[in-house]
């Protein structure tokens, strides 16, 4: 699928996107807090462009097989936010181990939940709660290689939350988001390969003992 090109009049919009408006929620926010439907804030900005080739090639957030103890079939996805790092489990002591950007203070969450469906080059409808912190974003933005929600997205339940990809992989291994974890194109593009819809994944915030 060829992706289609933002709307020149939203790159404009990149420097104000970047403020973070108001105060963030005080408490993190589990899935079942939250209502379905909805984009929640990528935290990207609009109108950057990268290739869907781009991914983390060298550093702790390459993509990269590793050692990984789980109980949990192979397949699952275990995300650990605090080490900004999502595996998928191969079995035998090993996963598939991808850099992420994960939610700012106030916007971490864990719990367990499905992927429930899957886009390539996603569309972007910011919630209304964001709207409401940044009232100055667009209300729809057509998929493509300058939507800040990359080249591909899984959605986690009926949660406003999802994994995604990044037109800004610089910001891989940070905590930036409003609940959503980020991979680098490329390796969101792996990902979504890799993972069908009904896929467990189970989100973990505290560090693993």
């Amino acid at each position: 699928m060829r992706p289609r090109p933002a709307t020149a009049a939203l790159a404009g919009l990149a420097a104000a996107f970047l403020a973070l408006a108001g105060p963030a929620p005080a408490q993190p926010r589990p899935p079942a807090a939250i209502g379905a439907g909805g984009d929640t804030d990528p935290g990207d900005e609009p109108g950057r462009i990268s290739t869907e080739e781009v991914r983390i090639t060298d550093g702790p957030y390459a993509r990269q097989m590793v050692l990984f103890r789980s109980s949990e079939p192979p397949g699952t996805v275990v995300i650990h936010s605090a080490e900004r790092f999502l595996y998928v489990v191969q079995g035998n002591g090993r996963a598939l181990r991808y850099g992420i950007g994960v939610g700012r203070d106030g916007f971490t969450w864990s719990g367990q939940v499905k992927v429930s469906r899957k886009a390539e080059w996603p569309d972007w409808r910011p919630p209304p709660d964001m709207l409401q912190r940044q009232p100055y974003l667009p209300r729809f933005m057509a998929g493509g290689p300058g939507n800040p929600m990359g080249a591909r997205a899984l959605y986690l339940g009926s949660t406003v939350f999802r994994i995604h990809g990044t037109n800004q992989p610089e910001t891989i291994g940070q905590a930036i988001s409003s609940g959503c974890f980020r991979l680098a194109n490329g390796d969101v593009i792996d990902l979504y390969d890799r993972i069908p819809v009904g896929t467990k994944v189970i989100i973990r915030h505290k560090t693993a003992l």
